[in-house]
């Protein structure tokens, strides 16, 4: 049997144990992560606790829907089972029916055996580092042992052990107006979610310093079971002329190569960053943005005209 559980009602230690041991684990999908990215998530789950289904919960247009979090590119269904159409099928239609809208973003293996429900198959990128420094560096493009050798020439240097605030200080300043999508509390939660893993020793803040001693590219790697995520990174105009951001991820590939693990990059949809993962290495690898609408027809039309107003405006 399924239930849907408010947040308050949710056994946080059975959620996280569930998380553990499922087969599809991922770091976005533990209590302590959900409650900064998402503090009103809600939940499916089975009786046992061995499949859990996160519902991260917001209002659009008065309307209650499901959205997918910022800095969560994956969640879904997470079973310690073999993830089925059948079960996939049985947790979508166990969603409360006020949840009209969905549109959140799951694993690969969720493909629900029901109707009214849209896949659509995005990128990421995955870097195996259980070979050895060579073997992985044999793949990097030309273009990336370029960078790597003139960010050693001009003098570039890494180090770890920055703060959680220099990091988002550095985004903030060199991407985010551009960026356009974070806002405040955006920023916030990413500084918490930062701290969060620093304090649990499973993450850590890589920076790589010009010839000056002066910072330019830093990035936030978050450890989980057999993966480290490439959270959160940023660079100054300077990177792009110096190299850092290469010799920093290079380094990172020096200190942990032949471990058991998988450096997941996330992004890939952005056709330039996922050539510069692909430059090092990494594989293609798909998931799915699930989108479900059972609005009425005037509310859609509605919708999709605020949407042509505020484009118009920009």
């Amino acid at each position: 049997m399924i239930s849907y559980l408010k947040n308050h009602e949710i056994d946080r230690v059975r959620w996280d144990e569930c998380i553990s041991h499922s087969l599809n684990r991922r770091v976005y999908a533990f209590s302590w992560y959900l409650d900064i990215v998402a503090p009103l998530w809600e939940a499916l789950v089975s009786d046992d606790y061995s499949c859990v289904f996160p519902l991260p919960a917001g209002q659009k247009a008065g309307l209650p829907y499901l959205f997918q979090p910022f800095f969560a590119q994956q969640l879904g269904l997470f079973s310690s089972g073999p993830i089925t159409p059948e079960v996939s099928g049985m947790f979508m239609n166990a969603i409360p029916s006020r949840f009209r809208y969905i549109d959140i973003q799951v694993t690969s293996d969720f493909e629900p055996a029901t109707l009214g429900v849209e896949l659509i198959p995005r990128a990421n990128h995955e870097l195996n580092l259980s070979k050895t420094y060579d073997e992985i560096s044999s793949a990097y493009s030309q273009n990336t042992r370029r960078n790597i050798r003139k960010a050693i020439e001009s003098g570039v240097n890494t180090g770890r052990n920055l703060r959680a605030d220099e990091l988002v200080l550095m985004f903030r300043e060199n991407f985010g107006e551009k960026e356009g999508k974070l806002q405040d509390i955006h920023y916030e939660r990413m500084e918490k979610l930062m701290n969060a893993g620093l304090g649990k020793g499973s993450g850590s803040v890589h920076g790589a310093f010009n010839e000056m001693g002066l910072l330019s590219a830093a990035a936030f790697f978050l450890f989980d079971g057999n993966r480290v995520y490439f959270l959160f990174a940023a660079s100054t105009p300077a990177a792009r002329e110096n190299g850092a951001m290469f010799l920093l991820i290079d380094q990172f590939i020096r200190e942990q190569n032949g471990k058991a693990l998988i450096l997941d990059f996330e992004g890939g949809n952005d056709l330039n960053l996922g050539r510069f993962y692909k430059s090092f290495g990494a594989s293609e690898i798909r998931y799915h943005r699930l989108l479900r609408n059972r609005l009425p027809a005037f509310l859609n039309t509605g919708l999709k005209l605020g949407r042509l107003i505020r484009e118009k405006l920009k």
